[in-house]
């Protein structure tokens, strides 16, 4: 498809790049999506069904909270049986944060200030240098020390961001800096400048979210409000969209985030029109039927569904596929952007899934024979509105 526009450009922070397990985080990695277990750490068959869920979803990492000694012995069972990095949550207890390592956690995500002493610190760092364990240092504005909230009064940006830092010298000082960072909040505006701030004064890798979101729908507008602000600012390396959900509906809305971006593509894009008098189809039922049939593609593809001609040849133009409503009970199809065929009203759904996995399979068949280059090119050169 079309390559950017000039007002459709992100230019990305520059960060330093650290690894989560196999998947790379800042530098010119591409945005990573991440979400949370919600089951009990120590069920590890319903922890492994869960992140195999998020995994269909498209997640990159997995957080699985290790509140016990108990967690951290599941954990290697866990780590065993998924096909993503794991990162171990840890609060406060040292000793978690030493057996996730050595279970197989890839990154640990701990504020190394609230752990103790020096010592304890110190056999922290080792055991993350000695089993490839990356750090997060993950500030929340619910949870900021005590000197910083006496300081400052209540939490702000300039206590966010100071905690960070606090916390990365006590990382740098024992050489380690396989780190990344977040500066969470539940309040929209608050994250996003504390986010904005610590951009502008590091190059450590930066996990955004806005913690505490709300409830599926509250918590999608909130999210996209406040996460969608920084990556459009080039913001964010890696990201969590925190949802009273189900970890898997975290990652749906994550993609769709950074589909709306252009910063990544996977499965169909649906672009589809709010419906109307004029609709040659019930487009609100067609598109909901639709996003059901063809959630199992992962080969990133557009597709446009509008029900009437005002609109629809000029969406058209810019996806891979298009359907537009006509009269006499047929609808006219494009196939990149070009009047292709028409097809019958009754047969709609079928031939449109029909259609969408042969470009899927031809695309993947072009993707198999290129190399990751070709492929980071092709994923490059998709606009936002593809």
């Amino acid at each position: 498809m079309s390559s950017y526009r000039p007002y459709q450009h992100i230019e990305r922070r520059k960060s330093r790049q650290i690894h989560v397990g196999n998947v790379p985080v800042g530098g010119d990695a591409p945005v990573s999506v991440q979400t949370m277990t919600n089951t009990l750490t120590t069920d590890a068959q319903a922890t492994i069904d869960q992140i195999r869920r998020a995994e269909m979803a498209g997640v990159d990492i997995v957080r699985v909270s290790c509140p016990d000694e108990e967690s951290t012995a599941a954990l290697a069972e866990i780590v065993r049986e998924v096909n993503v990095p794991i990162v171990a949550d840890i609060h406060f207890h040292y000793k978690r944060a030493i057996e996730a390592a050595k279970a197989g956690a890839a990154c640990l995500r701990i504020n190394p200030g609230n752990i103790g002493s020096a010592e304890r610190v110190r056999e922290v760092v080792n055991a993350a240098k000695d089993h490839n364990c990356s750090i997060r240092i993950g500030v929340n504005a619910g949870s900021l020390e005590k000197h910083l909230l006496e300081k400052y009064g209540e939490p702000n940006p300039d206590a966010l961001v100071e905690s960070a830092l606090e916390h990365a010298k006590i990382l740098e000082d024992h050489d380690f800096h396989e780190f990344k960072i977040s500066v969470k909040a539940s309040d929209v505006f608050l994250a996003v400048a504390a986010y904005q701030q610590l951009a502008d004064v590091c190059d450590h890798p930066l996990h955004i979210g806005i913690t505490e979101a709300g409830s599926k729908r509250a918590g999608t507008v909130k999210s996209s409000i406040g996460l969608g602000n920084l990556l459009w600012a080039g913001v964010g390396d890696t990201m969590r969209v925190s949802l009273s959900a189900e970890p898997e509906e975290e990652v749906l809305v994550g993609w769709d985030i950074l589909k709306s971006l252009g910063l990544r593509h996977r499965g169909v894009k649906i672009i589809s029109c709010p419906s109307c008098a004029r609709q040659g189809f019930n487009v609100i039922q067609t598109v909901q039927t639709l996003e059901d049939r063809l959630a199992h593609i992962k080969t990133p593809l557009t597709l446009s569904i509008i029900g009437c001609v005002v609109n629809g040849p000029g969406e058209a133009l810019m996806t891979d596929i298009g359907v537009t409503g006509g009269g006499s009970g047929r609808h006219m199809v494009y196939a990149a952007g070009k009047q292709d065929h028409t097809m019958p009203a009754g047969d709609m759904i079928e031939h449109i899934v029909d259609l969408v996995e042969k470009k899927a399979a031809a695309l993947q068949a072009e993707d198999a024979t290129s190399t990751p280059a070709q492929e980071m090119a092709r994923e490059a050169t998709m606009s936002p509105a593809d």
